[in-house]
């Protein structure tokens, strides 16, 4: 099994975007900058900026190195707060405040620093969680405020600033303490003075380069993404600095959006407005690419050999997988490359292991979308199952007709579903997936295609399909019994829909969930399913059908019946093979009278009648009543 966590270990090939990066950041002449790191879900991004982090630390705990100090933050850190610009400039701040080897230099100018970010935070009114605490300490003797505030809680009796900030208007009372105080000061002469300061501590510090790595800062809710951005680009931008943020692109645009149009400064239809506001907060995007093929074919070869032999031997493996890359980008590093590098035995037991895994690599680059988070969990899916079956005692067990058919349950879970039933009706041998096979035999890909779309099996006339329908083994004469037996999990909830499933699909479907009417329905559909790429939208619609057949309730109805309004891509489908295994007795008959509200498609409107064509259930009894 292989871990989800990020590694310096390059089993991808990225040391070239690390590397490209950290020539970018070393230049002392394009400081300061933003650069983007922008990939997907999974993609790496991780593992390159830690690349990063260990190459300009060296080792060193304090993150000093060579004139260059580096930090690195998660994301996460920084969520949990009202005013995320404060929490931002606090933490970077204290890392200097913290450092053994240059906090005690430049104490008065941290000190000074993590004072005008309280005052921030006073400013920006954050008023239970920031004013209150600190009026209240200072009241008992614990906390000394700004000057000008002190002087004006002077003119109040204790007695009265406390009853003061019980009463229900603390706000407007708070509020006008600070500008009475004089402390209204400019907005932009805050974000000057905090600017010098900064570059003043710099100085101060002998650091010539500040590097800050900020990593999952697509995991915060759009408003923290947003201010985290923000705070760099006003109060942190200065001569000598360089901010590496990882992140998914799609997720910053929609943050911009979610920010400006909430204040309607902006349509949601302009795009170019937003590509220019993120154009502002990163000056140099860098996205990753997706793993082609033979990138594929070398991840899982390099996944498998770390797994089969020593930590000793796979160093050879790396060190030739490095050299390899110097001068081959384009081809797969695979098992005739380990045969130089590793033992007899240990090649042995890499080439046992790996069995048909290159001759698939292609359709899992498809299936998966050349994610590496996605082909390993996979990967570890795969060894399970291995194991269960050998625990079991499966005989004539082979290992290819598992990888062949976990390639159909994760990129398309509904025929997964359909030769199970198949499959199950037959004694394990399915004529329909055999008279496929045979169909594909004699003719070009689009030829079987076109036939496919004629047939009975329409559903299965996809490119990605029939290739897969052609790879061996072929399944007509094998038994998928003992297979299925061993994936049986899928058949009640799912790879897809459990620990696949990314987190963009995941949080949408919860926001879903969550909706407390049609109308915030209707809207989130508009707003978040666009942004959705084709596997998170495969990975939604799969978890939605899963969770339907969990709970049968109105909303969970609603939510598809919406999908399938706005004619979201084989919808109406999936709701049909959920609908064939719910028991009508658990449909409510307020879901049949919106369904009978449909005019479209027409597979839909047939199976429905049908469905619910024999008129005794409640719900069948409702359909057909809005029918006279």
């Amino acid at each position: 099994m292989w871990s989800d966590n990020e590694t310096t270990e390059d089993l991808l090939g990225f040391r070239v975007h690390a590397d490209l990066i950290l020539d970018v950041i070393q230049d002392q002449t394009v400081l300061p900058t933003t650069v983007g790191v922008f990939g997907d879900w999974g993609s790496g991004k991780s593992s390159i900026l830690q690349m990063i982090y260990n190459d300009l630390t060296g080792g060193d705990e304090d993150g000093l190195k060579d004139d260059t100090l580096t930090l690195y933050f998660n994301g996460w850190v920084f969520e949990g707060y009202d005013d995320a610009k404060a929490a931002i400039l606090e933490s970077i701040v204290k890392a200097f405040e913290n450092n053994k080897k240059l906090g005690p230099q430049i104490k008065d100018q941290t000190t000074k620093l993590l004072k005008s970010v309280n005052w921030m935070r006073i400013m920006g009114f954050s008023i239970k969680n920031v004013a209150v605490p600190l009026i209240s300490a200072h009241l008992t003797g614990g906390v000394s405020l700004i000057p000008q505030l002190v002087g004006k809680l002077g003119e109040f009796e204790p007695s009265e600033v406390t009853a003061k900030l019980e009463e229900s208007g603390v706000e407007d009372f708070i509020k006008s303490l600070v500008k009475e105080g004089g402390a209204d000061e400019d907005k932009f002469e805050v974000v000057r003075e905090f600017r010098a300061d900064f570059a003043e501590m710099l100085e101060k510090s002998s650091v010539k380069r500040l590097v800050v790595i900020i990593d999952d800062l697509d995991r915060c809710i759009p408003d923290r993404i947003i201010e985290n951005l923000e705070a760099i680009k006003l109060f942190l931008n200065v001569e000598g600095t360089a901010f590496v943020i990882g992140a998914d692109q799609r997720i910053v645009r929609h943050a911009i959006e979610h920010r400006y149009n909430s204040d309607k400064q902006i349509d949601s239809g302009n795009s170019r407005i937003v590509d220019d506001y993120l154009e502002k907060l990163i000056q140099i995007p860098y996205a990753l690419p997706k793993l082609s093929e033979p990138e594929v074919e070398t991840y899982i070869s390099m996944l498998i050999c770390k797994k089969e032999v020593s930590i000793e031997e796979f160093n050879k493996v790396l060190l030739g997988f490095s050299e390899f890359r110097t001068k081959d980008r384009y081809s797969a590093f695979g098992l005739s490359n380990f045969q130089s590098l590793l033992q007899e035995d240990d090649y042995s037991n890499v080439t046992r292991a790996l069995v048909s895994m290159p001759s698939i690599a292609p359709l899992i680059a498809q299936s998966l979308y050349g994610n590496p988070r996605q082909i390993k969990r996979f990967l570890n899916t795969y060894i399970l199952r291995k194991r269960l079956a050998s625990v079991a005692q499966i005989v004539n067990f082979q290992d290819d007709v598992l990888g062949k058919l976990m390639i159909l349950e994760y990129s398309e879970p509904h025929l997964f579903r359909k030769l199970f039933e198949w499959q199950l009706v037959q004694k394990g041998i399915s004529e329909e997936i055999k008279q496929m096979e045979e169909l594909c035999t004699d003719k070009s890909p689009l030829e079987t295609i076109e036939e496919l779309k004629e047939s009975e099996h329409k559903d299965w006339a996809k490119p990605k399909v029939v290739t897969w329908l052609k790879l061996d083994p072929k399944f007509g004469e094998i038994d998928l019994s003992d297979y299925f037996w061993i994936s049986r999990d899928r058949l009640s909830s799912s790879i897809s829909g459990t620990t696949l499933v990314p987190p963009a699909a995941k949080n949408l479907f919860n926001k879903l969930s969550e909706a407390p009417s049609i109308s915030v329905l209707n809207t989130l559909i508009d707003n978040e399913m666009g942004t959705l790429a084709a596997h998170e939208l495969l990975a939604f619609k799969d978890l939605l059908c899963k969770m339907l057949l969990r709970d049968s309730s109105k909303h969970m109805h609603d939510i598809f019946i919406l999908i399938i309004e706005k004619r979201v891509p084989d919808a109406a489908s999936l709701y049909i093979e959920c609908l064939r295994k719910i028991d009508i007795e658990q449909i409510e008959p307020a879901v049949a009278l919106r369904l009978k509200e449909l005019s479209e498609p027409p597979e839909l409107i047939v199976f429905l009648s049908e469905y619910f064509g024999d008129g005794k259930s409640k719900a069948a009894k409702a359909y057909n009543l809005r029918n006279t």
